[in-house]
């Protein structure tokens, strides 16, 4: 049985597995609460520790599905491109928008880790939260901050961001389709995208668009901040 699970083909097949049962939830529950990733994830978590897997022998298969993270991101510009118009219209509230979610991402970050009293290497981790996993790991790096770490809270502010942020939003009565979109693309990057594309096309264009915008602002600020400081 150990030998059967410890391999990569295995690893692969059960995180797809898994998925898809999320996925299979999801359509029949109908509630963020049951996002297909979130279901994965403790699916898979629950199979390691019942197993006494250590992540490293996972990653020899699972790990495989991170290299469509960059495709999937790229494949984003297809409802962006049909939604040009809308950009056109609304350039200059996007730009701003992103901007603006950059600063309180990094800036909400750095003040909370302060308050908990942090150290720098976790504050640095934890500052590319919201912008996608190539950028995030890649600014935590240059900052000295533990990619792994970046990697979880990548993944767990992309999780909130689905599953909270479009009832936040429909709370305070932001129900405008770009608004929607660059503020959960903004803060949840590609998990928090595959939400608003059920929202609607407009909402799932921009969010795509905002992942891009907002990673590019976050970097920039980010090594303008480095050589400052």
């Amino acid at each position: 049985m150990r030998d059967t699970l410890n391999t990569p083909v295995t690893w692969l097949a059960l995180s797809v597995l898994a998925y898809e049962i999320g996925l299979r939830l999801n359509r029949k529950l109908r509630t963020p609460i049951c996002n297909p990733l979130l279901v994965a994830a403790i699916l898979m978590g629950a199979v390691l520790v019942l197993t006494g897997t250590p992540l490293a022998d996972y990653n020899a298969g699972g790990g495989f599905l991170t290299l469509f993270l960059t495709p999937a991101t790229v494949a984003l510009a297809v409802p962006i491109y049909r939604q040009l118009e809308v950009l056109k219209k609304n350039l200059l509230p996007i730009l701003a928008g992103a901007l603006v979610g950059s600063i309180v991402s990094i800036g909400s970050v750095i003040l909370l880790c302060r308050l908990f009293g942090l150290d720098d290497t976790l504050t640095h981790s934890l500052i590319p939260k919201s912008v996608t996993t190539p950028i995030g790991v890649q600014l935590s790096g240059m900052l000295g901050g533990l990619t792994p770490v970046t990697a979880i809270a990548i993944i767990i502010t992309g999780l909130f961001g689905a599953v909270l942020l479009p009832a936040f939003l429909k709370l305070l009565r932001i129900t405008d389709p770009v608004t929607v979109g660059i503020a959960i693309g903004t803060a949840s990057h590609a998990v928090g995208t595959s939400r608003a594309i059920e929202l609607g096309e407009t909402e799932g264009a921009m969010s795509g668009l905002a992942i891009g915008v907002a990673g590019l602002m976050t970097a920039m600020l980010v090594s303008l901040g480095a050589a400052v400081l």
